[in-house]
């Protein structure tokens, strides 16, 4: 009786725990149905909102603006009345509103002065060096010819005949040939360097004033750079302190192309000046090479007098006074 009792006892709670779970699961399995068909609702609402909302943007972005339909036809009614072959008027300064050349030097500042001396400078060592490189000034034909015709005489190269005839034909070439001839009956040696001394003091003659020239050419656009920047200085100082509502653009603009005058004035210098430097330079060169040769061909005649003659120079102007005598 007792065990049976004991054995019913032990089964009851047993039996009670396992219906309370079930139980407990089928109602939480109810729960997450029902919970995730509440959650469903929701999302599928807001993704119907939101393909409503996009049908309506995308309509209306292929919708024209307000107005642009107008503005067309306006622009088709206008280009149908204008004739062919016109376009739009020119844009045209008014009247009056031209660069004045004059004006704009005067504006140009303090260093227009120096700029403007260093095209004097120009102008005039430009006629120079035109006139004192002409070919009767540096190598006369007419000097070429008659030590020519010296060579060929009989008796050979007359070293006091020459004297004479380098002093009526005065130039570069006749002052070198008569440092030559000053030291005829010395070694070959003496020759060639008393040559080439006097070779290279005739060329620094020619070049001394050339170099004024090179000169302007490298200072005249530094001189035009600096007005440039001085003006730039100015024109932003003066528009960074106007009163207000006074229009700085306008003055900024003018104070610019004013300051810019002053490198145009300084390139309008520096470039002929280069041209003609360079120009001349070239021509030295030639003449040069020219009397070199001159030179090289007189050197033979010379030689053969060495150890044989010795001349000074008052004994060649002696003789030469003698020849100009009637």
């Amino acid at each position: 009786m007792s065990a049976a009792v004991a054995t019913r006892g032990h089964g009851f709670p047993h039996r009670f725990d396992e219906g309370w779970r079930a139980s407990a699961g089928a109602t939480a399995a109810t729960r997450r149905r029902a919970g995730a068909g509440c959650c469903a609702r929701p999302a599928g609402a807001v993704a119907a909102v939101l393909t409503v909302v996009l049908s309506i943007a995308v309509g209306r972005a292929d919708e024209p603006p307000p107005g642009l339909r107008e503005a067309e036809a306006a622009l088709a009614a206008a280009a149908e009345e204008q004739p062919a072959g016109e376009g739009p008027p020119p844009v045209t300064l008014g009247d009056g509103q031209r660069i004045n050349l004059l004006e704009l030097l005067v504006r140009g500042g303090p260093l227009m002065y120096p700029i403007g001396a260093l095209s004097l400078l120009v102008v005039a060592f430009g006629f120079e060096r035109l006139l004192g490189l002409r070919r009767r000034k540096v190598l006369p034909a007419a000097l070429v010819g008659e030590l020519g015709r010296l060579a060929e005489e009989q008796g050979g190269l007359d070293p006091r005949s020459a004297y004479r005839l380098c002093q009526r034909f005065p130039s570069a070439a006749a002052n070198v040939i008569r440092a030559m001839l000053l030291r005829v009956g010395r070694p070959h040696s003496e020759l060639e360097t008393a040559f080439k001394d006097a070779n290279e003091r005739e060329a620094a003659r020619l070049y001394s004033n050339v170099r004024w020239l090179s000169l302007a050419a490298g200072i005249a656009p530094l001189l035009g750079l600096l007005g440039t920047v001085w003006g730039m200085i100015d024109a932003f100082f003066t528009t960074a302190n106007l009163p207000a509502g006074v229009n700085k653009a306008d003055h900024l603009a003018s104070g610019i192309y004013v300051a810019l005058v002053t490198t145009f004035a300084g390139l309008s210098v520096a470039i002929p000046a280069a041209i003609m430097a360079h120009w001349f330079e070239g021509r030295i060169q030639r003449l040069f090479r020219e009397i070199d040769e001159l030179l090289m061909g007189l050197l033979p005649h010379l030689e053969r007098y060495e150890g044989r003659l010795r001349v000074t120079r008052e004994q060649f102007e002696d003789r030469a006074a003698e020849g100009r005598k009637p």
